[in-house]
């Protein structure tokens, strides 16, 4: 028997259970409503509607009739998101229908949330996963919608998950492939020496020093609409080239390519939706080791744009591979440019681990995002492409300096290198991700995470007049 997906919504049906969403602000009012069992069953387990508090219900034969979950606080829910996602594995393996008062924003929220709360990655468990609670779709969701978003970020998740013994640039590939198939794409890659010839030397001086040939995934889907292109960071390992990092910073490096495993994640939302579009997909697939022919500290660098730079770190190497894909990209003057990265620490430090900074030149698109980053509860900040901090990438005997002294404004200095590689392209916004969710929260475990794809396809139909 096929078990169900844990990202799709259960059939209507006897035996349904009744789930209570209930705020702290609306408790009381709800507790009128419901019978005098009910009420003195709630009162003795003390149940106050705190948030993600959690109450059984039985029936008078001592089955269960439902739950109630608490929604908290305005200033609780202001603080948290995707409530559902966290109580979901708390209650029964049982079918519920939701009951609440929410608009349609949370509840498009809560519902998503349920569906990505149904998420492990469980590829090296030899366990059989425990039942979990399934939902019906509450009234007025798109279901289709949300399954489409979740099934998506469960691809992103799984590939970030993935260690890099098992996802280098050859595996990373397959998977770019099987997306291609899945949805009648065509797919062209360019390996090891064959990116000197056609022009993509950056994309080459960072993954020669493997002995996994590094290689541009470049994937088309769509032959009407406009033309959206994403570029993706795929650096499978970082191990810092030459300038090799520190056991502690070197732990999580497989998911140096979640950049890529963000815009395979958004490709799949819009190929699952039918788009009318031209899209895109470029990802410079690499792994960053260290031998004998690894690029050094001091070498000079002629991009496919032409453009010299100087390597002052090989550990900045993501701005590097990204500088090609970004030139070949423009060379189509795509309607849109979408570029998302795992690219500095620098920006962990300004704005932590949850909260995406965005760059662009487009007003529209930046409101846009913003927008859309607050209906979907994607966090996204737009970041200053700053004209005044230009010198600090422009060295004494290069056009560019992948890696200024300093370190101040890092994360804005990365942007403005990538920022000279981009032309002829008016809808531009480059994406400095984590990829990455420290610490677990409701339908965010522990582990890859995507970040600004559920924005990007909340905004970019009224951006492209879709």
């Amino acid at each position: 028997m096929n078990t169900p997906s844990p990202y799709s919504f259960a059939p209507e049906g006897h035996g349904t259970k009744d789930l209570h969403l209930v705020t702290v602000e609306a408790h009381e009012g709800w507790l009128e409503t419901q019978s005098r069992r009910v009420r003195a069953w709630l009162a003795a387990t003390g149940f106050a509607a705190k948030l993600g508090e959690v109450a059984l219900i039985p029936d008078p034969d001592g089955g269960l009739a439902g739950a109630v979950v608490g929604h908290g606080t305005a200033h609780d829910r202001k603080r948290d998101r995707f409530l559902l996602g966290g109580v979901r594995r708390k209650l029964p393996p049982a079918r519920y229908a939701l009951h609440h008062t929410l608009d349609q924003d949370a509840l498009n929220e809560e519902t998503l949330g349920w569906l990505l709360g149904g998420y492990s990655f469980r590829a090296f468990k030899t366990s059989t996963p425990a039942d979990m609670a399934t939902l019906v779709a509450p009234a007025g969701v798109d279901a289709q919608h949300l399954q489409t978003i979740a099934e998506a970020e469960a691809l992103t998740r799984d590939l970030i998950n993935t260690p890099a013994s098992q996802l280098g640039p050859e595996e990373l590939e397959q998977a770019v492939m099987a997306l291609a198939n899945r949805f009648g794409g065509d797919m062209s890659v360019t390996y090891g020496d064959d990116l000197l010839y056609q022009n993509l030397p950056l994309i080459h001086a960072v993954g020669r020093a493997a002995d996994r040939s590094p290689r541009l995934l470049d994937m088309r889907w769509g032959r009407a609409g406009p033309k959206l292109t994403l570029v993706g960071k795929g650096v499978c390992f970082d191990t810092g080239g030459l300038n090799l990092k520190p056991g502690g910073s070197m732990g999580l490096m497989k998911k140096d390519m979640g950049g890529a495993a963000t815009v395979l994640g958004l490709a799949q939302m819009i190929m699952a939706s039918g788009w009318q579009v031209q899209l895109r997909v470029l990802i410079p697939a690499v792994e960053n080791a260290v031998s004998g022919s690894a690029m050094r500290p001091g070498d000079v660098l002629t991009s496919r744009k032409g453009l010299t730079v100087e390597v002052n770190n090989t550990d900045a190497e993501g701005r590097l591979v990204l500088a090609d894909a970004l030139a070949l990209a423009c060379e189509e003057s795509p309607d849109a440019l979408i570029c998302m990265a795992t690219l500095t620490g620098a920006a962990r430090v300004a704005l932590g681990p949850d909260v995406a900074p965005f760059y662009t030149h487009d007003g529209a698109l930046a409101q846009a995002l913003t927008a859309a980053s607050a209906r979907v509860r994607d966090p996204l900040w737009q970041m200053p492409l700053h004209p005044a901090y230009a010198p600090m990438i422009e060295p004494a005997i290069a056009d560019l300096d992948n890696a200024p002294a300093g370190g101040m404004a890092g994360s804005i200095t990365a942007a403005l290198f990538l920022d000279r590689f981009v032309e002829g392209v008016d809808r531009y916004a480059h994406f400095d991700i984590y990829g990455h969710q420290p610490t677990s929260a409701p339908a965010r475990p522990n582990g890859g995470a995507g970040q600004g794809a559920r924005a990007l396809f909340a905004a970019l139909p009224g951006v492209l007049d879709l």
